[in-house]
């Protein structure tokens, strides 16, 4: 206290030599006067400019406003200049100020600036974080103790509030246990969102300090005043200051994390913290592998083997690159290290005819590792299995999540199991083959081995594996790419014969093709062939009927050219399903067929589709036939896999003269070149390609393949090429015509990714559906976003992310909608209308599980229907109402959604998808201020604002979470990695299932 008083005497002594130039100068003026002037005036040796200026605010001398130094009153040097009187003052008096300084005193006062244009709160967020580290920063010090109600732990308060039970208080209180007195200078909380209200009774601040004796306390509370769900983190900073011989200023931090919800919230919260998985230790060595029984149907196709399809595994030593990161480290073998260089000079390598097939052999190979590792997040542990009551000699085994694809189980496929409990050196491995895939169980043939020695509640691991049919179509594809002298195919010039005739066609199949401009165009391209021998690409943005002009394309052809022979492929049976059941209007079933892989399940496919495919009565199961009947046809459609088949069977390269793939945007290049090479002649056949390079690609799990371009479809290379890029109409036309969506949920996507060339021509009726909804914040504007400030959570083992309060606010979007349906002119809703979106597998688990425990929408019979998935699941699929949950509210994590391509941040594509899907209303769920960081959603969020359509959180009232949020945001959160952990970010997070399309 002595020392105050000296800087107290300095500045009453200073203010006299000033007289009435002191209001007249800045503060930073009076600073240099102050250290020119006065200072060391007469040999004295006054404290530095700092302390005064302090000691003449905390006695109530003097106030500062915009930058100058005022007086109050008359000063009065006797005024507190014994630390005696002080004491008597005690803790609970309150120090006389003037109106003005009351108002100073509510609010944080501006310490001096480290930097002109930093807020006060992030000037104090620098100091907090020069004291390095959080628990520096949270420990109680210098003998000042800071406890709370409720009772935090670690300098952290959590609480859950309900939602109904706002406001609520917590109240810190302030001992000064230590032997010397302090002066509590200040106080405030770094929040993130403008919803605390402090109060303390003496209202504290640097103008106004609290001097706290040896056994003397203190109390601040922080109310909360709040009007929705979600997450409401504050840092409050309480700062101090001891007078030694030195003035010695410290500071506590203590965090308040505070969760409003309702009660559907704390059903959905985490079942349990966050623990990674841990490394799974390796298997003991196999002793011996027992072959099972294969289901019945594979020794029984017609079509004999012609091209044999090699087995392509990949090198030992790529297994050891791989899991060293493609780095030399002391782990490599010799072999290993000598292979690195060359493998990674072949990955940074362009790709050409040259290198072809090498560099695509090499990023499926890294592909194929990281599918082994992925697929291991699905091996069960002392499971039982029980004899099938049908047949005795298949064994049942439950495998949730199969219906969904996560793992993918098809007939044929191999299952790995082995005795639980096993403590020997060595096992024994038995191979069970599936037979049948029924909703969460699979009926498995083992050997007469395993029957014979099964026992009822026997318990044994499972462990999956990949089906290599796929890998190895792709590596033979390459291969017969560069055989087959495909370069003009997959490099084209522009060399194309510019003098082909475009004969404008007599009449549309389609009638409604015949008023759109750009689709006509296409077609009449494609029959005439154009771009020979480049591919033909239908760039197709959401909703403008590529498909449909494929279609058209292809019965055109049929018409014109009697000795045509064309194949329709795609990456997915739905999408092919599709495209035949669009075809059979105007193609028998002795000129169309549809032909499925041999583990297809019968029951998925449409009933009006099978007398046009390779089902089997007699045998019970898909045949491939003999080429000769194949060849028979006019237009075959199967999946880009299954068109390997036809290479097997030996038909000879040409018989097809055009092969079409549709959704070529979703397929890596060497599974879209299966139905290419060995099957196109590349001088006399025509590829056509129907796709958006704007939109999502195919899904890829090796970051090294991602990033030596395996996630580059054909389609979307070709694109990046010179030709395509200037829309050249003999090689590619841009259809412009959406039929999908309101032009108010079109609009962004297509100023972004569009050039603004859609036009809208989705029907009026079903487009305008929701402009009058009631919950609308704008009518006529279907669009709505709602800013909710939630908090990213991980449970249990799993990585993955979810979002509680958004999955709150949804629900009452769910309930909105359903109580006005059928209303004011709004149909009924079936839940088919709706899709959810969001990009975290465990924030779509959450929402299917809050759906399930919703009593209100019981009655809606079909509620399964109510797809709930990834933007990955989404592609290519449209709803009436699109609800999307952005699930990401913390800056920590945004990085690792860009490292690792997940989420909605830095992937335009992802964005591009999930906004495109609606037809007459979008509503978007997330978190603002992280939104707004990236510039597509800055777009659609100030686009929502403009329009009147923002509702929720008010973003102007959030402080940006850049110095202090994020530094404290990596102080508190961590995210510890296992040992060794390998599995792809993708699969971890995101898990969109693994479809293999067959």
């Amino acid at each position: 206290m002595p020392k105050l008083v000296e800087s107290l005497q300095s500045g009453l002594d200073f203010i006299a030599f000033l007289g009435d130039r002191l209001s007249r100068h800045s503060s930073d003026d009076l600073r240099t006067i102050y250290n020119t002037e006065f200072r060391n005036r007469g040999g004295a040796k006054h404290p530095n400019f700092s302390n005064v200026i302090f000691a003449l605010r905390t006695f109530d001398k003097i106030h500062i406003r915009k930058g100058r130094i005022y007086k109050n009153g008359n000063p009065n040097p006797k005024a507190r200049a014994s630390s005696d009187q002080s004491k008597m003052l005690g803790p609970h008096q309150t120090i006389r100020h003037s109106k003005g300084q009351e108002k100073a005193a509510q609010s944080p006062v501006r310490p001096p600036d480290p930097e002109p244009a930093m807020t006060p709160k992030k000037k104090r967020a620098t100091k907090v974080l020069q004291m390095m580290n959080r628990k520096e920063v949270t420990d109680d010090k210098e003998g000042i103790e800071i406890t709370s109600k409720p009772e935090g732990s670690d300098g952290k308060v959590q609480l859950v509030v309900a939602f109904e039970k706002q406001p609520f208080v917590v109240s810190f209180n302030i001992l000064n246990n230590g032997a010397n007195d302090v002066h509590f200078i200040n106080y405030t909380v770094l929040d993130r969102v403008r919803c605390y209200n402090l109060q303390d009774e003496r209202k504290v601040t640097k103008a106004n300090p609290l001097l706290l004796l040896p056994g003397e306390s203190y109390n601040v509370a922080v109310s909360y005043i709040l009007n929705q769900c979600g997450y409401f983190p504050a840092t409050i900073c309480f700062e101090f200051q001891l007078e030694l011989p030195e003035p010695v200023t410290f500071c506590i931090v203590r965090e308040i994390q505070a969760m409003v919800q309702t009660s559907l919230g704390e059903e959905l919260g985490p079942v349990g913290p966050y623990k990674p998985v841990q490394k799974v230790k390796p298997r003991p060595r196999v002793r011996e592998v027992v072959e099972g029984v294969p289901p019945p149907g594979s020794s029984v196709q017609q079509m004999p083997t012609t091209v044999k399809l090699g087995d392509y595994k990949y090198p030992s030593f790529l297994k050891e690159l791989a899991d060293q990161r493609m780095q030399d480290t002391e782990y490599l073998s010799p072999a290993a290290r000598q292979q690195l260089a060359p493998m990674k000079k072949l990955l940074e390598s362009s790709l050409d005819m040259k290198n072809y097939s090498r560099r695509f052999h090499l990023l499926l190979h890294l592909e194929e590792i990281q599918m082994e590792v992925d697929i291991r997040k699905y091996a069960l542990q002392n499971q039982t299995m029980v004899q099938d009551q049908g047949n005795r000699k298949l064994l049942t085994l439950k495998v949730p999540g199969v219906a969904e694809n996560r793992p993918s189980v098809l007939r044929g496929d191999c299952l790995k199991v082995m005795k639980s409990g096993h403590k020997g050196s060595s096992i024994t491995v038995y191979n069970g083959y599936v037979h049948r895939v029924e909703l969460d169980r699979v009926k498995l043939g083992f050997s007469k081995i395993l029957l014979e020695m099964f026992l009822t509640n026997m318990k044994f691991d499972v462990e999956f594996t990949i089906n290599r049919l796929t890998m190895k179509l792709q590596h033979r594809a390459v291969e017969l790419a560069a055989k087959h002298e495909l370069g003009e195919v997959l490099f084209p010039s522009d060399k194309a014969a510019s003098s082909v005739p475009i004969t404008k066609l007599s009449s549309m199949f389609n009638r409604q093709l015949e008023n759109n401009p750009e689709q006509r165009n296409a077609v009449q391209h494609i029959v005439a062939g154009s771009s020979k021998p480049a591919p033909y690409i239908i760039f197709g943005p959401p909703g403008t009927g590529k498909t449909i002009t494929l279609v058209e394309a292809i019965n055109q052809i049929n018409r014109t050219d009697s000795s045509a022979h064309i194949l329709a492929c795609a990456p997915s049976n739905s999408a092919c399903d599709l495209l035949c059941e669009r075809l059979k209007p105007h193609l028998s079933s002795h000129q169309l067929y549809r032909m499925y892989a041999s583990s297809r399940d019968p029951n998925s496919v449409p009933k009006g589709l099978l007398k046009y495919c390779n089902w089997d009565e007699k045998h019970d199961c898909f045949v491939f036939p003999d080429k000769t009947i194949l060849m028979k046809y006019k237009v075959i459609v199967t999946t880009l896999f299954t068109a390997g088949r036809f290479v097997t069977g030996g038909v000879p390269v040409g018989h097809f003269s055009h092969v079409f793939v549709d959704e070529a945007g979703q397929a890596e290049e060497p599974q879209c070149v299966i139905a290419i090479a060995g099957l196109l002649c590349s001088k006399k056949g025509q590829l056509v390609l129907a796709g958006d390079p704007k939109q999502l690609g195919p899904i890829i799990r090796s970051p090294y393949a991602i990033k030596h371009g395996l996630g580059l479809s054909l389609l979307e290379r070709l694109m990046n090429r010179k030709t395509y890029q200037e829309l050249d109409s003999r090689f590619v036309t841009k259809l412009l015509q959406n039929y999908r969506s309101h032009a108010a949920i079109l609009k962004i996507p297509n100023e972004l990714f569009y050039n603004n060339e859609l036009q809208v021509f989705a029907d009026r009726w079903e487009r305008e559906t929701y402009c009058n909804w009631e919950t609308l914040p704008q009518k006529g504007f279907p669009v709505i976003f709602h800013g909710v400030l939630g908090k990213d959570e991980r449970e249990a083992n799993s990585p993955s992310f979810f979002n509680v309060s958004e999955i709150e606010t949804l629900v009452t979007y769910l309930n909105a909608l359903d109580q006005t349906q059928g209303k004011t002119g709004l149909p009924k809703l079936s839940a088919k209308d709706i899709g959810i979106i969001t990009p975290y597998r465990k924030q779509v688990e959450k929402i299917q599980k809050a759906l399930r425990s919703l009593k209100t929408l019981n009655h809606w019979n079909d509620l399964k229907e109510l797809k709930v998935g990834s933007v990955e699941e989404f592609q290519g699929q449209e709803r009436k109402i699109i609800i999307i949950s952005t699930v990401r509210s913390s800056l920590s994590y945004v990085k690792m959604d860009t490292d690792f391509n997940i989420g909605f941040l830095s992937n335009e594509k992802r964005f591009n998808v999930a906004l495109t899907r609606a037809k007459s209303l979008l509503i978007v769920l997330g978190n603002p201020v992280i939104l707004r960081k990236d510039p597509a959603w800055q777009k659609f969020i100030n686009y929502c604002v403009e329009m009147k359509g923002y509702v929720g959180i008010d973003f102007k009232n959030v402080e940006e979470e850049d110095l202090f949020e994020a530094k404290m945001a990596s102080l508190r959160i961590s995210d510890p990695k296992s040992p060794g952990e390998e599995m792809s970010a993708f699969q971890q997070h995101v898990d969109p299932g693994w479809k293999i399309e067959i």
